[in-house]
Protein backbone atom coordinates (compact mmCIF):
# COMPACT_ATOMS: atom_id res chain seq x y z
CA UNK A 1 0.00 0.00 0.00
CA UNK A 2 1.51 3.19 -0.75
CA UNK A 3 0.55 6.61 1.10
CA UNK A 4 1.48 9.92 0.44
CA UNK A 5 1.82 12.60 3.23
CA UNK A 6 0.50 15.68 2.34
CA UNK A 7 1.87 18.61 4.61
CA UNK A 8 0.76 22.26 4.03
CA UNK A 9 3.86 24.93 5.06
CA UNK A 10 3.24 28.87 5.24
CA UNK A 11 5.51 30.71 7.17
CA UNK A 12 6.50 27.38 8.37
CA UNK A 13 10.24 27.99 8.75
CA UNK A 14 11.02 26.91 12.99
CA UNK A 15 8.60 24.27 12.62
CA UNK A 16 9.02 22.80 9.49
CA UNK A 17 12.30 20.81 10.16
CA UNK A 18 11.49 19.42 13.23
CA UNK A 19 8.09 17.98 11.51
CA UNK A 20 10.18 16.45 8.58
CA UNK A 21 12.80 15.22 10.13
CA UNK A 22 9.66 13.23 11.99
CA UNK A 23 8.20 12.09 8.40
CA UNK A 24 11.65 10.62 7.64
CA UNK A 25 12.80 8.49 10.36
CA UNK A 26 8.96 7.03 10.51
CA UNK A 27 9.18 3.29 11.38
CA UNK A 28 7.27 1.41 8.60
CA UNK A 29 6.56 -1.91 7.35
CA UNK A 30 8.23 -3.47 3.77
CA UNK A 31 4.89 -3.13 1.93
CA UNK A 32 4.32 0.72 2.64
CA UNK A 33 5.96 3.35 0.39
CA UNK A 34 5.31 6.46 1.52
CA UNK A 35 6.05 10.29 -0.26
CA UNK A 36 6.29 13.20 1.47
CA UNK A 37 4.66 16.31 -0.15
CA UNK A 38 5.69 19.84 1.27
CA UNK A 39 2.93 22.27 -0.34
CA UNK A 40 4.31 25.63 0.50
CA UNK A 41 1.75 28.73 0.62
CA UNK A 42 3.68 32.16 -0.12
CA UNK A 43 5.48 32.27 2.93
CA UNK A 44 7.37 35.42 3.88
CA UNK A 45 10.57 33.56 5.34
CA UNK A 46 12.65 30.70 3.77
CA UNK A 47 9.98 28.08 4.60
CA UNK A 48 10.38 27.26 0.41
CA UNK A 49 14.05 27.05 1.20
CA UNK A 50 13.54 24.76 4.23
CA UNK A 51 11.57 22.44 2.23
CA UNK A 52 13.64 22.10 -0.67
CA UNK A 53 17.19 21.30 0.90
CA UNK A 54 15.29 18.31 2.64
CA UNK A 55 13.67 17.71 -1.34
CA UNK A 56 17.10 17.60 -2.20
CA UNK A 57 18.88 15.41 0.73
CA UNK A 58 15.53 13.15 0.53
CA UNK A 59 14.31 11.22 -2.43
CA UNK A 60 10.87 11.14 -1.45
CA UNK A 61 10.12 14.86 -0.59
CA UNK A 62 8.35 16.81 -2.96
CA UNK A 63 7.75 20.69 -2.78
CA UNK A 64 5.28 22.27 -4.52
CA UNK A 65 4.92 26.15 -4.63
CA UNK A 66 2.05 27.48 -6.55
CA UNK A 67 1.49 31.45 -4.66
CA UNK A 68 -1.08 32.09 -2.13
CA UNK A 69 -3.28 28.87 -1.62
CA UNK A 70 -5.31 29.21 1.59
CA UNK A 71 -5.50 25.87 3.73
CA UNK A 72 -8.20 23.57 1.58
CA UNK A 73 -5.96 25.20 -1.59
CA UNK A 74 -2.66 23.58 -0.19
CA UNK A 75 -4.02 20.86 0.96
CA UNK A 76 -6.33 19.58 -2.31
CA UNK A 77 -3.26 20.84 -4.09
CA UNK A 78 -1.08 18.55 -2.40
CA UNK A 79 -3.65 15.54 -3.25
CA UNK A 80 -3.89 16.21 -6.61
CA UNK A 81 -0.55 15.29 -7.42
CA UNK A 82 -0.58 13.13 -4.84
CA UNK A 83 0.82 9.13 -5.97
CA UNK A 84 -0.17 7.36 -2.95
CA UNK A 85 -3.63 5.61 -2.33
CA UNK A 86 -3.76 6.60 0.86
CA UNK A 87 -3.96 10.82 1.55
CA UNK A 88 -2.14 11.30 5.18
CA UNK A 89 -2.66 15.07 6.26
CA UNK A 90 -0.60 16.57 9.08
CA UNK A 91 0.90 20.73 9.94
CA UNK A 92 4.21 21.83 9.71
CA UNK A 93 4.13 22.62 13.26
CA UNK A 94 3.13 18.69 14.62
CA UNK A 95 6.14 16.59 15.17
CA UNK A 96 4.31 12.87 14.06
CA UNK A 97 5.44 9.90 16.24
CA UNK A 98 7.73 7.45 14.52
CA UNK A 99 4.89 4.71 14.03
CA UNK A 100 2.34 7.57 12.70
CA UNK A 101 2.36 6.49 9.53
CA UNK A 102 2.18 2.41 9.86
CA UNK A 103 -0.57 3.53 12.67
CA UNK A 104 -2.92 5.50 9.71
CA UNK A 105 -2.05 2.96 7.41
CA UNK A 106 -2.96 -0.22 8.65
CA UNK A 107 -6.58 1.10 9.35
CA UNK A 108 -7.18 1.30 5.72
CA UNK A 109 -7.07 -2.41 6.12
CA UNK A 110 -10.71 -2.36 6.39
CA UNK A 111 -11.42 -1.81 2.41
CA UNK A 112 -15.11 0.06 4.04
CA UNK A 113 -13.19 2.75 5.64
CA UNK A 114 -12.41 6.08 3.73
CA UNK A 115 -11.25 8.26 6.56
CA UNK A 116 -9.51 8.39 9.72
CA UNK A 117 -8.24 10.74 12.67
CA UNK A 118 -5.10 10.37 14.73
CA UNK A 119 -4.25 11.97 17.72
CA UNK A 120 -2.41 14.94 19.31
CA UNK A 121 0.27 14.63 22.11
CA UNK A 122 2.06 17.54 23.80
CA UNK A 123 5.27 17.88 25.63
CA UNK A 124 4.79 21.20 26.91
CA UNK A 125 4.65 22.35 30.78
CA UNK A 126 2.81 25.70 30.55
CA UNK A 127 -1.05 24.98 32.37
CA UNK A 128 -3.04 26.74 29.44
CA UNK A 129 -1.65 23.97 26.75
CA UNK A 130 -2.03 21.77 28.96
CA UNK A 131 -5.50 22.51 29.34
CA UNK A 132 -5.80 22.59 25.64
CA UNK A 133 -4.50 18.97 25.50
CA UNK A 134 -7.08 17.83 28.25
CA UNK A 135 -9.77 19.59 25.79
CA UNK A 136 -8.65 16.90 23.15
CA UNK A 137 -8.36 13.93 25.56
CA UNK A 138 -12.00 14.82 26.81
CA UNK A 139 -12.96 14.37 22.96
CA UNK A 140 -10.75 11.21 22.52
CA UNK A 141 -12.45 9.45 25.26
CA UNK A 142 -15.81 10.35 23.51
CA UNK A 143 -15.01 8.96 20.05
CA UNK A 144 -13.39 5.80 21.53
CA UNK A 145 -16.78 5.12 22.43
CA UNK A 146 -18.12 5.28 19.10
CA UNK A 147 -17.84 2.56 16.08
CA UNK A 148 -17.02 5.35 13.44
CA UNK A 149 -16.88 8.74 13.57
CA UNK A 150 -18.04 12.30 11.76
CA UNK A 151 -15.20 14.38 12.51
CA UNK A 152 -11.78 14.48 11.00
CA UNK A 153 -9.00 17.32 12.33
CA UNK A 154 -6.14 17.46 9.50
CA UNK A 155 -3.49 17.42 11.93
CA UNK A 156 -3.71 13.99 12.09
CA UNK A 157 -6.26 12.90 8.82
CA UNK A 158 -6.24 10.02 6.76
CA UNK A 159 -8.33 9.44 3.37
CA UNK A 160 -8.72 7.26 0.56
CA UNK A 161 -7.40 9.50 -2.56
CA UNK A 162 -9.95 8.48 -4.68
CA UNK A 163 -12.85 9.25 -2.62
CA UNK A 164 -11.31 12.35 -1.07
CA UNK A 165 -10.66 13.47 -5.36
CA UNK A 166 -14.24 12.63 -6.20
CA UNK A 167 -15.93 14.00 -3.30
CA UNK A 168 -14.13 17.48 -4.46
CA UNK A 169 -11.49 17.70 -1.45
CA UNK A 170 -11.73 20.25 1.37
CA UNK A 171 -14.21 22.89 0.04
CA UNK A 172 -11.91 26.23 -1.49
CA UNK A 173 -14.65 28.63 -0.24
CA UNK A 174 -13.51 27.93 3.26
CA UNK A 175 -9.70 28.14 2.56
CA UNK A 176 -8.98 30.48 4.91
CA UNK A 177 -10.99 29.79 7.74
CA UNK A 178 -10.47 26.91 10.51
CA UNK A 179 -13.59 24.41 9.60
CA UNK A 180 -12.73 22.81 6.19
CA UNK A 181 -11.50 19.55 7.73
CA UNK A 182 -15.14 20.00 9.90
CA UNK A 183 -16.88 20.47 6.86
CA UNK A 184 -15.66 17.57 4.67
CA UNK A 185 -15.68 15.06 7.40
CA UNK A 186 -19.73 16.39 7.96
CA UNK A 187 -19.97 16.07 3.82
CA UNK A 188 -18.67 12.36 4.14
CA UNK A 189 -20.43 11.27 6.88
CA UNK A 190 -23.58 12.39 5.07
CA UNK A 191 -22.97 10.59 1.89
CA UNK A 192 -22.58 7.45 4.55
CA UNK A 193 -18.99 6.92 4.42
CA UNK A 194 -17.56 4.77 7.03
CA UNK A 195 -14.53 6.80 9.22
CA UNK A 196 -12.87 5.72 12.06
CA UNK A 197 -10.69 7.02 15.38
CA UNK A 198 -6.83 5.63 15.50
CA UNK A 199 -6.31 6.33 18.49
CA UNK A 200 -2.47 5.28 18.30
CA UNK A 201 -1.44 7.60 15.60
CA UNK A 202 0.23 10.13 17.90
CA UNK A 203 1.47 13.70 16.49
CA UNK A 204 3.35 16.02 19.05
CA UNK A 205 2.00 19.64 19.28
CA UNK A 206 2.82 23.20 20.38
CA UNK A 207 -0.73 24.14 22.35
CA UNK A 208 -1.45 27.82 22.67
CA UNK A 209 0.10 29.55 25.82
CA UNK A 210 -1.56 32.72 25.57
CA UNK A 211 -5.49 33.09 26.72
CA UNK A 212 -5.79 35.72 23.80
CA UNK A 213 -4.83 33.34 21.52
CA UNK A 214 -6.74 30.62 22.51
CA UNK A 215 -9.94 32.23 22.75
CA UNK A 216 -9.70 34.05 19.68
CA UNK A 217 -9.25 30.63 17.78
CA UNK A 218 -12.52 29.69 19.37
CA UNK A 219 -14.50 32.52 18.71
CA UNK A 220 -12.91 31.58 14.74
CA UNK A 221 -14.00 28.65 15.04
CA UNK A 222 -17.30 28.87 15.81
CA UNK A 223 -17.81 31.86 13.37
CA UNK A 224 -17.17 29.37 10.33
CA UNK A 225 -19.23 26.70 12.07
CA UNK A 226 -22.10 29.08 12.23
CA UNK A 227 -21.67 28.58 8.32
CA UNK A 228 -21.15 25.13 7.91
CA UNK A 229 -23.54 24.04 10.39
CA UNK A 230 -26.09 25.76 7.17
CA UNK A 231 -25.31 23.16 5.18
CA UNK A 232 -24.82 20.24 7.50
CA UNK A 233 -28.07 21.05 9.49
CA UNK A 234 -27.70 17.26 10.85
CA UNK A 235 -24.80 18.08 12.98
CA UNK A 236 -26.58 21.16 14.87
CA UNK A 237 -28.00 18.66 17.61
CA UNK A 238 -24.43 16.30 17.68
CA UNK A 239 -20.99 15.09 16.88
CA UNK A 240 -18.67 12.43 17.59
CA UNK A 241 -16.39 15.07 18.51
CA UNK A 242 -18.31 17.51 20.70
CA UNK A 243 -19.34 16.84 24.48
CA UNK A 244 -23.17 18.00 24.80
CA UNK A 245 -22.03 19.46 27.69
CA UNK A 246 -19.93 22.39 25.56
CA UNK A 247 -22.84 22.73 24.16
CA UNK A 248 -25.22 24.04 27.19
CA UNK A 249 -21.90 26.09 28.71
CA UNK A 250 -22.24 28.20 24.99
CA UNK A 251 -26.49 27.91 25.52
CA UNK A 252 -25.64 29.82 28.93
CA UNK A 253 -22.92 32.00 27.95
CA UNK A 254 -25.26 33.04 25.63
CA UNK A 255 -28.15 34.18 28.17
CA UNK A 256 -25.55 35.75 29.90
CA UNK A 257 -24.12 38.00 27.56
CA UNK A 258 -27.06 40.42 27.08
CA UNK A 259 -27.44 40.58 30.74
CA UNK A 260 -24.05 41.49 32.08
CA UNK A 261 -24.35 45.07 31.55
CA UNK A 262 -28.10 45.15 33.15
CA UNK A 263 -26.50 43.74 36.03
CA UNK A 264 -24.69 46.73 36.55
CA UNK A 265 -28.03 48.93 37.17
CA UNK A 266 -30.68 46.07 38.30
CA UNK A 267 -29.68 44.12 41.16
CA UNK A 268 -32.20 41.52 40.34
CA UNK A 269 -30.22 40.90 37.44
CA UNK A 270 -27.20 40.13 39.49
CA UNK A 271 -29.27 37.18 41.26
CA UNK A 272 -29.76 36.05 37.45
CA UNK A 273 -26.52 35.94 36.93
CA UNK A 274 -25.44 34.29 39.65
CA UNK A 275 -28.22 31.52 38.83
CA UNK A 276 -26.64 31.17 35.47
CA UNK A 277 -23.40 30.56 36.85
CA UNK A 278 -23.98 27.63 39.36
CA UNK A 279 -25.61 25.98 36.51
CA UNK A 280 -22.86 26.72 34.65
CA UNK A 281 -20.58 24.83 37.22
CA UNK A 282 -23.05 21.81 37.79
CA UNK A 283 -22.01 21.84 33.54
CA UNK A 284 -18.36 21.14 34.22
CA UNK A 285 -18.52 18.98 36.88
CA UNK A 286 -17.82 16.15 34.35
CA UNK A 287 -14.67 17.68 32.70
CA UNK A 288 -13.16 18.44 35.86
CA UNK A 289 -13.62 14.76 37.16
CA UNK A 290 -12.54 13.44 33.88
CA UNK A 291 -9.09 16.31 34.28
CA UNK A 292 -8.46 14.98 37.66
CA UNK A 293 -7.38 11.92 37.10
CA UNK A 294 -5.14 13.39 34.44
CA UNK A 295 -3.62 16.42 34.97
CA UNK A 296 -4.59 18.45 38.23
CA UNK A 297 -2.89 21.61 36.70
CA UNK A 298 -4.58 21.49 33.50
CA UNK A 299 -7.86 20.69 35.58
CA UNK A 300 -7.19 24.27 37.47
CA UNK A 301 -7.12 26.13 34.70
CA UNK A 302 -9.82 25.02 33.41
CA UNK A 303 -11.68 26.51 36.03
CA UNK A 304 -11.14 29.85 34.35
CA UNK A 305 -10.52 28.72 30.89
CA UNK A 306 -13.75 27.04 30.84
CA UNK A 307 -15.89 30.03 31.30
CA UNK A 308 -13.45 31.67 28.74
CA UNK A 309 -13.86 28.95 25.77
CA UNK A 310 -18.13 29.17 26.76
CA UNK A 311 -17.93 32.88 26.09
CA UNK A 312 -15.52 33.37 22.76
CA UNK A 313 -17.50 30.06 21.28
CA UNK A 314 -20.31 31.90 21.86
CA UNK A 315 -19.40 35.27 20.54
CA UNK A 316 -18.10 33.92 17.72
CA UNK A 317 -21.65 31.77 16.69
CA UNK A 318 -23.80 34.72 17.18
CA UNK A 319 -21.28 37.06 15.21
CA UNK A 320 -21.47 34.06 12.41
CA UNK A 321 -25.32 33.79 12.36
CA UNK A 322 -25.23 37.56 12.07
CA UNK A 323 -22.99 37.58 9.02
CA UNK A 324 -23.98 34.49 7.23
CA UNK A 325 -26.82 34.74 5.88
CA UNK A 326 -28.90 36.03 2.62
CA UNK A 327 -27.00 35.65 -1.25
CA UNK A 328 -23.95 34.93 1.17
CA UNK A 329 -25.12 31.51 2.56
CA UNK A 330 -27.78 30.43 -0.59
CA UNK A 331 -23.91 30.86 -2.79
CA UNK A 332 -22.30 28.46 -0.10
CA UNK A 333 -25.04 25.93 -0.65
CA UNK A 334 -25.39 26.14 -3.73
CA UNK A 335 -21.76 25.33 -4.63
CA UNK A 336 -20.76 22.35 -2.64
CA UNK A 337 -16.81 21.36 -3.77
CA UNK A 338 -17.21 19.57 -7.08
CA UNK A 339 -14.69 16.77 -8.52
CA UNK A 340 -10.81 17.70 -8.19
CA UNK A 341 -8.59 16.29 -11.09
CA UNK A 342 -5.92 14.30 -10.31
CA UNK A 343 -2.70 15.74 -11.94
CA UNK A 344 -0.87 13.06 -13.51
CA UNK A 345 3.52 13.17 -13.65
CA UNK A 346 3.79 14.17 -17.61
CA UNK A 347 0.99 17.74 -16.32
Amino acid sequence: MNASVIVPAYNAALTLPACLNALVLQNVPADIAYEVIVVVDESADNTLAIAQSYAQKYGNIRVISDGRLGKSGTRNRGAQHAQGEILLFTDADCHPQANWIAAMVAAFADPDVVGIKGTYLTRQTHPIARFVQLEHEERYALMAQQQTIDFIDTYSAGYRRDIFLANGGFDMQLTYSYVEDQELSFRLARDGHKMLFVPDAHVYHQHPTSVWAYARRKREIAYWKALILQRHKARRDTDSRTPQSLKVQMGLALLAMPLLPIALLWKRVRYVLVMLMAVFNLSTLSFLAFGSHRDMGATTAALFMLPIRAFALAAGYIAGLRDWQGETVRQFLDNEPGVLKKVTSDE
